[in-house]
């Protein structure tokens, strides 16, 4: 569903870059909540050093990675030192938002009006949840069967069904309870 949606915002218009980098960014983050990624900030991202495709040739091509630094979250405390990484194409995405919307400090994502400018306000958690609708109506879907948390669960599902170990899985979407979070890695 998430490639869908992504195809969805593969235009070149300034809503479909900010769209593209928001729902890759918020899913392989670990499926930030839809109030995380509203209120994401220029200064929570740390530029990391590239990570090899494959962990065991130091010389294989490498994937751009970013450090986001969580701050306050639901589950942790604004003096925590919680953080997730992204890597590869959501890092890509986000990059060529900052640098479409010339984004130099404060919220990474807001609002677009209707003739396309940038507004100077950061979106808003209901916001996140009416972009992912919309474009779950874009790709045929029915918006009502889904929500911005899909994405946080969709993470863990996806995880699953990788063969990644719960755990590890938890590591980056910073699940505290390992019930709370077996609930979506089925």
């Amino acid at each position: 569903i998430l490639g869908a949606l992504v195809k969805a915002c593969s235009g070149d218009r300034l809503v479909d870059v900010r769209d593209r980098a928001l729902l890759l960014a918020a899913f392989a983050s670990g499926g930030r909540r839809r109030s995380e990624v509203a209120g994401l900030r220029l200064e929570q991202l740390a530029e990391q050093d590239p990570v090899p495709v494959d962990p065991k040739d130091p010389n294989s091509a490498k994937l751009p990675c970013l450090e986001i630094r969580l701050g306050r979250t639901k589950t942790t405390e604004a003096d925590d030192d919680a953080s997730v990484l992204l890597i590869g194409r959501p890092v890509l995405a986000l990059k060529e938002w900052l640098e479409r919307s010339a984004v130099t400090e404060g919220a990474i994502f807001r609002g677009i009006d209707r003739w396309g400018h940038l507004e100077r306000k950061a979106l808003t958690p209901q916001s996140v949840n009416l972009i992912l609708k919309r474009r779950i109506a874009a790709v045929g879907l029915d918006p009502k069967a889904f929500s911005a948390h899909g994405l946080r669960a969709g993470y863990l599902t996806e995880a699953a069904r990788r063969g990644i170990s719960l755990p590890e899985a938890m590591q980056q979407s910073q699940h505290r309870s390992v019930q709370q979070a077996s609930r979506y890695y089925n």
